[in-house]
C-alpha cells in the first residue's frame, strides 16, 4: 500500500485525491491548512492544521511511511511549499508540485505586472478609482493604507483587520461565470482589477470582463517554486508520474 500525502486546499488537490482514493493499492491523505471554516473535504483521509515547520513535516513523512509528497497548494502558498521541499529532501521522499499554468495575456489585455501585494497597492491610485480586489482575505492588509480608491474585495470569508478605509466585501466562492462577473463590474462600477496570477479557468472570467471593458489589470506575479521541485501542470500529469514510479 503506497501512502501519498497531498498538501491540498485547491480544486486540483481534491480532484487528485478523488482519483487516488479509487486506487486499491494507494492510501491517500490530504492535509488542509484549516484557514477556511467551511472546508470542502476531499476523498480519502484528511488532516487539518500545520506540521510545525519542515522538521515536523519530515517527521510526519517518516512516521506515516509516506511514499510520495504532492504539493497541490495555492501557487502563492510560499511557506508550505518551502517546508515541503526541505522535508522531502531531508527524508528522500519524491516531491511533485501540482501547479496550474500561469495566465498569459492576449491581445486587448492591459496588464500591469507587479512583484507583491504592496506594489499592487502602490499602483492603484494612478490606474483607477473603483478597484475589484481578488487577492484573498489574508492579503487585504497590504491595501490598508490606500486612499482615494474605492475597493471591492471578494472573499470566501469575512477578512480580519487591518482593512482599507473605503472597502466593500463581497462574500463569494468560485468558480465564477462570465455573466456573473459582468454583473459585478457593472453593479460596482469597477474601473480596475487587482488579482494574483493564480492561473486556471475557475477565476479567469474576471480577466475576460476586464478585457471586454478595456480596463487595466494589476496582476501579482506568482513566486518561483523552491529549487529542484518539479512542477506538473494537471492531475493527469501527476497520475502518469505516480504510475511510472
Amino acid at each position: 500500500m503506497r501512502h501519498i500525502l497531498i498538501l491540498g486546499g485547491t480544486t486540483e488537490a481534491r480532484q487528485l485525491a478523488a482519483e487516488l482514493a479509487a486506487e486499491p493499492t494507494v492510501r491517500v491523505t490530504s492535509s488542509l491548512a484549516g484557514r477556511v471554516a467551511e472546508q470542502r473535504l476531499p476523498a480519502g483521509e484528511v488532516r487539518v492544521g500545520g506540521f510545525g515547520g519542515p522538521a515536523g513535516l519530515a517527521e510526519w513523512l517518516r512516521s506515516q511511511h509516506v511514499h510520495t509528497l504532492i504539493d497541490a497548494t495555492h501557487p502563492f502558498a510560499q511557506v508550505i511549499s518551502r517546508n515541503a521541499a526541505e522535508a522531502a529532501a531531508a527524508d528522500h521522499v519524491p516531491l511533485f508540485a501540482l501547479r496550474r499554468p500561469s495566465w498569459v495575456p492576449v491581445p486587448g489585455d492591459r496588464w500591469h505586472p507587479v512583484g507583491s501585494l504592496a506594489e499592487a497597492a502602490e499602483a492603484l491610485p494612478a490606474l483607477g478609482r473603483r478597484a475589484l480586489l481578488t487577492t484573498g482575505r489574508l492579503g487585504l492588509a497590504a491595501f490598508a493604507g490606500v486612499e482615494g480608491v474605492h475597493l471591492v474585495a471578494r472573499s470566501v470569508e469575512r477578512p480580519d483587520p487591518p482593512l482599507p478605509p473605503d472597502l466593500v466585501v463581497l462574500l463569494d466562492r468560485g468558480p465564477f461565470q462570465l455573466d456573473g462577473e459582468r454583473d459585478v463590474f457593472r453593479e460596482h462600477r469597477i474601473d480596475l482589477l487587482v488579482t494574483k496570477d493564480s492561473g486556471g479557468a475557475a477565476t479567469a472570467p474576471k480577466l475576460a470582463v476586464a478585457r471586454e471593458l478595456g480596463l487595466p489589470v494589476v496582476i501579482v506575479r506568482r513566486p518561483e517554486l523552491p529549487s529542484g521541485v518539479r512542477a506538473v501542470a494537471d492531475v493527469a500529469g501527476v497520475l502518469e508520474l505516480l504510475r511510472a514510479s
